[in-house]
């Protein structure tokens, strides 16, 4: 029988360990090589840093930031903080100073843990701005003390000291689902982030909500690698909670510019990630193509066409017979394995794609060869999970069925609307957003518009704020168009730009390795990224990929003129949010004169 009643995912995590005890819970990189840590091990260190909090001070209720990326320590301080009642308030570890004070400030938190100096350093650069702010945890050793701060090992044998051990399990027990756990700050594409208050219950409720499909597929013996931020719902219910709910390890990768040699090392069973990271996978493979050998070049397309005529095999979860397993079973062997080898993608159950929409062509390029990635919908505000795709049920463009206890009707203006246990409690210290984004029975308005087919599987079609109105008063919502774009190998990011104009117009960034290549075999030199998006061949050549990736489109929906760009958009230069969406105004005003020189005057406004 369990020793805690299962209604936090701290007393989830305290069953574990009795159960587990020894094996591995996490796994880090430590001097190059993977190192686990047990169950029990992380244990000792969550009950001696609750312990150490309460010394503190921290009551019921009293909010604590976490200010760093995915790492073991992430977990032991989210598991000490919900542990004694307290809420995790995380800050995204890509975060400037001035994003993290706003989280801090707003929240009114009394401790910040950080990961590194980096951190520190950006905290302490606002912290005389920080009143409520008392103390200040990192995870690193520091070369030397430094005033209010202390180090986790400090904090550790602090909280070993503590008079009153039996402190930290009264709090737990005395935790009620419908207490808070955590403030989500939304990354904002536009304004100040909103604080998305979640309940133990949301997650314990979506947790069970994810699993309910999935239970027989995962389990102990899983291995997940978590590289999208803790500091997002999407990693923090799925890629986090859900592995301690099945006891299953997970390894953390050093950082997002890693992934590839993580992956290798840890042969993952399973990934939740955004489009962003199979949108670069697939255009690596793409542009690694290019200079093989004709011979390869020529396998590869075949085993492609073969690979297209698997997908209802694999969205089905149909068995392949007679010629064609025969076929497939000859180019798996010959290509797609090693493919898999190479990725280190070989032990792969499935993969999550969520937190934005994955392009039709990503997702049958990968399914076709046998890699089952599973799309799903949800936001911060519905912890996050609502919709996904079931193996043999899936549908490319679709986010799938809801998952259960979830209630999802389309608004008359086609907004999606939702209800279920895994729905917020509302913003923090914002009663006018809360009231402004529930109907009045009580449905969350997701401010996505989308269509659900007759099998009940929804698909998105855009979000409210990002519909393009044009002069004609012509509705377009530009994301469609923008990830049929990407599908082009020569175009690597793209900005539909029309709003209360008269015809569509786009910012694009050329996949500049493969229009390079392309330049350099069709002979047209060029001196560098900014010469290469001047050449008149290189224009004519992204024209076509337009023409070519969006004739399926309305006429209104056509991109009449674009603009090409020499700089990826980044989270640091501020074009994308911390989960790799567009900044849409922040674009729009940092190339306010590209944009302007699409519209000479009386074609614009």
């Amino acid at each position: 029988m369990s020793t805690y009643k299962e209604t936090s995912m701290a007393a989830i995590f305290q069953n574990q360990v009795e159960k587990l005890g020894n094996r591995p819970c996490v796994a880090y990189r430590k001097d190059k090589v993977y190192t686990d840590i047990s169950w029990k091990e992380m244990n000792e260190m969550i009950r001696k840093l609750g312990a150490y909090l309460i010394s503190l001070g921290i009551k019921k209720g009293d909010n604590i930031a976490i200010f760093s990326q995915n790492r073991y320590e992430w977990w032991v301080a989210d598991q000490a903080i919900l542990s004694i009642g307290a809420v995790n308030v995380p800050i995204y570890a890509t975060n400037s100073a001035e994003e993290a004070f706003y989280v801090l400030d707003h929240s009114e938190s009394k401790i910040c843990f950080v990961a590194s100096e980096d951190h520190l350093d950006r905290v302490m650069k606002v912290n005389k701005k920080l009143p409520k702010l008392k103390n200040i945890i990192i995870f690193d050793d520091l070369p030397k003390k430094k005033t209010g701060v202390i180090t986790l090992e400090e904090a550790f044998k602090k909280g070993a000291a503590y008079k009153d051990q039996g402190a930290f399990d009264k709090r737990l027990k005395a935790i009620a689902p419908t207490d808070m756990a955590t403030i989500i700050y939304t990354s904002g594409t536009t304004g100040n982030p909103k604080g998305v208050m979640l309940s133990h219950n949301n997650f314990v409720a979506n947790v069970d909500q994810c699993l309910e499909d999935f239970n027989e597929l995962l389990g102990p013996d899983d291995v997940f690698l978590s590289f999208l931020p803790l500091s997002h719902s999407l990693e923090r219910t799925s890629g986090y909670y859900m592995p301690v709910q099945i006891g299953a390890k997970v390894c953390f990768a050093v950082d997002t510019t890693t992934i590839q040699a993580d992956l290798l090392d840890v042969r993952p069973t399973c990934i939740i990630s955004v489009p962003r990271i199979y949108e670069k996978v697939h255009a690596g493979i793409v542009a690694k193509l290019a200079d093989a050998p004709a011979i390869k070049k020529f396998l590869f397309n075949a085993a492609m066409k073969t690979a297209a005529k698997n997908l209802p095999y694999e969205c089905e979860n149909k068995e392949r017979t007679g010629l064609f397993a025969k076929k497939y079973n000859f180019f798996d062997k010959l290509i797609f394995s090693k493919l898999k080898d190479a990725l280190g993608l070989d032990h792969l159950k499935f993969a999550v794609s969520g937190g934005g929409p994955l392009s039709v062509t990503d997702a049958e390029f990968f399914l076709g060869m046998g890699i089952t990635i599973l799309e799903g919908f949800g936001l911060s505000e519905t912890t996050p999970v609502t919709n996904v795709n079931r193996i043999g049920e899936i549908k490319p463009g679709s986010v799938g069925r809801p998952v259960k206890n979830t209630k999802i009707k389309i608004a008359d203006d086609g907004e999606i609307l939702i209800k279920g246990p895994q729905v917020m409690m509302g913003y923090y210290k914002n009663k006018a957003a809360t009231s402004e984004v529930f109907t009045k029975d009580g449905f969350f308005r997701t401010g996505d518009i989308g269509v659900i087919d007759e099998k009940g599987r929804l698909s998105i079609t855009g979000r409210i704020k990002d519909i393009i109105v044009t002069a004609g008063g012509k509705n377009i919502s530009p994301q469609n168009i923008e990830n049929s774009l990407k599908s082009s190998k020569f175009i690597e990011q793209v900005a539909i730009i029309g709003d209360r104009r008269k015809y569509l117009a786009a910012l694009i960034i050329p996949s500049f390795e493969d229009v390079k290549k392309w330049a350099k075999a069709n002979q047209v030199s060029f001196a560098g990224k900014g010469d290469l998006i001047e050449k008149s061949e290189v224009v004519e050549l992204i024209g076509k990929e337009i023409e070519k990736y969006t004739k399926q489109f309305s006429r209104v929906e056509q991109i009449r003129k674009f603009k090409l760009l020499d700089a990826e958009w980044t989270q640091e230069t501020e074009e994308l949010t911390p989960t790799l969406k567009l900044k849409r105004r922040v674009i729009e005003k940092k190339y306010a004169r590209e944009i302007e020189s699409m519209y000479p005057q009386g074609d614009g406004d």
